[in-house]
């Protein structure tokens, strides 16, 4: 354990005097996060990264979200909280991991999906989150950090604004909206929701469409994550949700060019970012796409 790790540790008052270990967890591209044994009681420990700002997060929010859906039994209940030192711990929830072949599995997807019905019928959360807001200022910011962008950027603002017009005026719900398998755990009895530093109120679909392009989900998964959603396959239900597949690669990549320019961790976010703004371009291209804009249109 590194001074940092063990300053910190001293910080929260119910460990003071208290013998603690603290192993790292792996999986995260944003914070540094350990598992904290305390005697015969174990806790989570955030290390929030300190370039976070510029992507949208507000740890005081992510606080009183954690908060509502530790409430709705789905969330690990916070114990201590600072934002002055940027630490956040919470209950270490024992369960088994999530892939994301495992998400597609009809069992289990419905178990996900009735996680997510569960927060998304709960208390107000604070904030909105819009992808195509969020995209335009991840640009704005990347730009003033001096990354590059693909040559395809015209094309891509083009393609998003043509998605978000017919989007707009949708039912706002509590979202989570970063859902990939590694912020699920199964118990064995429920799903339980990890991570929601980017909760916030928005439309349900894209919770479900970035967690269906997160976890690979084909045609026959959509179906089934809708049917388990609102009881039934409809094709306006279906356009919405493969329109917010695009909308969350489009934010995938544009978290990435930003990061790119601030984050101090060694991972390759410009080549991340590429990657979802050729699957966008790719899926944007599709037949289907105009069909998509059509339906939604009309309703």
């Amino acid at each position: 354990m590194n001074d940092k790790i063990d300053g910190l540790l001293k910080k929260v008052p119910q460990w003071e005097d208290r013998q603690t270990r603290a192993t790292p967890l792996s999986g995260g591209i944003t914070n540094e996060n350990f598992r904290v044994d305390v005697d015969d009681e174990s806790y989570v420990l955030r290390v929030c990264s300190t370039t976070t700002d510029p992507l949208g997060i507000r740890r005081d929010h992510e606080c009183a979200c954690l908060k509502i859906v530790a409430g709705l039994g789905i969330g690990a209940d916070v114990k201590y909280f600072s934002q002055e030192d940027g630490i956040l711990v919470v209950s270490f929830v024992e369960g088994g991991s999530v892939s994301a072949e495992e998400a597609r599995e009809p069992e289990k997807l419905r178990r996900i999906v009735n996680a997510i019905k569960c927060y998304h019928s709960g208390p107000e959360f604070p904030g909105h989150f819009s992808p195509f807001q969020t995209v335009r200022n991840y640009h704005r910011l990347a730009v003033e950090k001096g990354v590059s962008f693909p040559d395809t950027l015209g094309e891509v603002f083009e393609l998003a604004e043509r998605i978000e017009r017919p989007l707009a005026g949708q039912k706002s719900v509590p979202c989570h909206n970063d859902l990939l398998a590694a912020n699920f755990l199964d118990d064995g009895e429920k799903i339980w929701v990890l991570d929601w530093e980017y909760a916030a109120m928005g439309d349900p679909f894209f919770d479900l469409g970035n967690f269906a392009v997160n976890n690979q989900l084909g045609e026959e998964e959509d179906g089934l994550l809708l049917e388990s959603y609102v009881g039934e396959v409809r094709s306006v239900d279906l356009a919405h949700l493969n329109l917010m597949k695009l909308a969350s690669d489009l934010r995938e990549a544009f978290w990435g060019f930003l990061q790119s320019g601030i984050s101090t961790l060694d991972f390759d976010y410009s080549a991340y970012g590429n990657k979802h703004v050729e699957r966008f371009l790719s899926q944007a291209s599709a037949p289907a796409f105009n069909s998509w804009i059509e339906e939604v249109s009309g309703h």
